[in-house]
């Protein structure tokens, strides 16, 4: 049965020029971000201060949670795809959050011979398999209030990254200042607390997201298997998927190899769905949204120092001036909510004039901007001398480096995703560019260790142990850069962009084909001018 579009009413309804269910899945997201990057700002040090794991152990930890985070969502985004709909997938998973975050509130004595470090293992479970079933799905929405040559859509992930990054600003701000002055319990209850708001806003706006992402076949949800409601049972497996997860997440090295497999698994099956059921422009176009995925896990083993390594430098190696280290992590965000709009605008005045640069190339220039980003912190450490405190500008830096090149690389990469993906791959698609995050977030987890100082004879030792690493990575990181800017114009020829039309877009998976609108201007969704 095709997707039907059930009129709510808010028809019509706009804000800023966008549909308001743009503002309510900004709201949603952002209160979800309050909670996640509260709590992640917290996380390291929760780790070596209260469970007294060591860097090394810490960090990798910190790699495999942040891994499962990103993971679960291809499993979320299938069952949200074939069975739920985006909408249930992303309310079971706001509940499952909520829940999750509320038992980080609960700490023990600390140390890992403590019986409550199960309660902390059971949390992570929850907020893991919570984020599953949120994540990619709620990014999906998004796509779906506009059609896919909509000049619009650009923007409209741009605004809804905004709202992510307003959310870890001030969850990051709030949840690590509670945490680290007053008690963890008091950081882990804000995020708790951030969670419970976004649930709230995400039921009270569902008139406002028109329909959309509304299960595939209602009856289906409804059929009764071995006595109990099929619907019903979907909810329960996530349940259990807790319990697996609780267990996997105290095992990190089978994390590690459960991800290459399964995504071995994942590759081979987008390739050979690609090459065995598609048409050629399709089957090009999902080869280029695979190349920015493969590109995307550099990017963010690298980005996501931020949370593990980065942060224990800015507490032991950074002039920090008596701010807690936990509240450097609001620097990215705010300088994304400072210059987010100024990157939404550059992209559609230059599309305007034809000179936008491509997907691609964004990619590219975003993990130039990454490796400069670990220079300047090298450069800046090594001119003041390792046994003196790092200037804090230089960690100011760092992040505007970082943040720049976040914009051009993940809302860019969200939207290419949506709209490079055939209809009946749309949560797939999306859900393999977060097994992407997945990978790179692991690959932070080991690259994080290798800058632990056990064995380091001295902080100075330590210290220089931590920049070694940064200069390594941050030349790799622009030779890689440098690279994906060369091939930037093949890769755009594969994406098809002035063929990319409505009509793509079935009834079995948006249910809008009928409402698509003709693009303005003749200028498709990245801003491109159609040749």
């Amino acid at each position: 049965m095709a997707n039907q579009i059930i009129p709510t009413g808010k028809e019509g309804s706009t804000f800023l020029g966008h549909p308001t269910g743009l503002f309510v899945l900004f709201f949603a997201e952002m209160w979800e971000r309050f909670s996640y990057y509260g709590m992640r700002a917290l996380l390291i040090f929760y780790l070596t201060q209260h469970w007294l794991f060591s860097d090394e152990a810490s960090s990798v930890i910190y790699g495999a949670y942040t891994a499962l985070v990103y993971i679960t969502p291809v499993i979320g985004g299938y069952l949200a795809d074939r069975y739920l709909g985006q909408r249930k997938a992303v309310l079971f998973g706001a509940v499952l959050l909520t829940f999750g975050h509320f038992l980080m509130a609960f700490e023990g004595d600390g140390g890992q011979g403590s019986a409550a470090i199960n309660i902390f293992w059971l949390a992570l479970a929850f907020i893991i398999v919570g984020s599953g079933f949120l994540k990619a799905n709620i990014s999906v929405i998004v796509g779906q209030l506009y059609p896919r040559t909509d000049v619009r859509r650009d923007g409209a992930y741009t605004i809804f990254y905004m709202g992510i990054n307003l959310g870890a600003a001030i969850g990051t701000i709030i949840a690590g200042y509670l945490g680290q002055t007053y008690g963890w319990r008091y950081g882990f209850g804000a995020a708790g607390v951030g969670m419970l708001l976004g649930l709230i806003v995400f039921m009270w706006g569902k008139p406002y997201l028109l329909g959309r992402g509304e299960p595939p076949n209602r009856a289906r949800l409804a059929e009764s298997v071995a006595g109990i409601r099929f619907e019903w049972l979907l909810y329960a497996f996530g349940v259990a998927a807790v319990g697996v997860i609780w267990v996997l997440i105290q095992y990190q090295a089978l994390v590690g190899t459960l991800l290459g497999v399964a995504g071995a698994i994942l590759v081979a099956y987008v390739i050979y769905t690609a090459v065995a059921k598609l048409a050629k422009e399709d089957r090009d176009r999902i080869f280029a949204a695979m190349y920015l995925i493969l590109g995307s896990i550099l990017f963010w083993a690298l980005f996501e120092q931020a949370g593990s390594s980065l942060n224990l430098f800015t507490d032991r190696h950074v002039d920090r001036m008596g701010v807690p280290a936990s509240l450097f992590q609001s620097i990215n965000p705010i300088y994304i909510i400072l210059l987010g709009p100024v990157f939404a605008w550059l992209w559609t005045t230059l599309g305007r004039r034809g000179l936008e640069p491509s997907a691609p190339l964004k990619f590219g220039l975003g993990i130039v901007q990454l490796g400069l980003g670990f220079l300047v912190l090298v450069a800046g450490a090594s001119a003041v001398g390792i046994d003196v405190p790092t200037p804090v500008i230089f960690i100011f830096l760092l992040y505007l480096l970082h943040t720049t090149g976040e914009l051009c690389l993940s809302p860019v990469g969200l939207s290419a995703m949506n709209r490079l993906a055939p209809a009946h791959m749309a949560s797939l698609i999306m859900g393999t560019w977060f097994f992407a995050s997945a990978t790179g977030n692991f690959a932070a987890g080991l690259i994080a260790s290798a800058t632990g100082s056990e064995g380091a004879a001295g902080e100075d030792a330590a210290k220089e142990v931590v920049l070694g690493v940064y200069s390594t990575v941050g030349w790799t990181a622009i030779g890689v850069g440098v690279a994906m800017v060369l091939v930037a114009p093949l890769i755009r020829r594969l994406m098809h962009l002035d063929t990319l039309r409505d009509a793509d877009v079935d009834d079995g998976m948006l249910g809008q084909s009928e409402l698509a609108e003709p693009a303005a201007a003749g200028v498709n969704t990245t801003g491109e001018v159609r040749t």
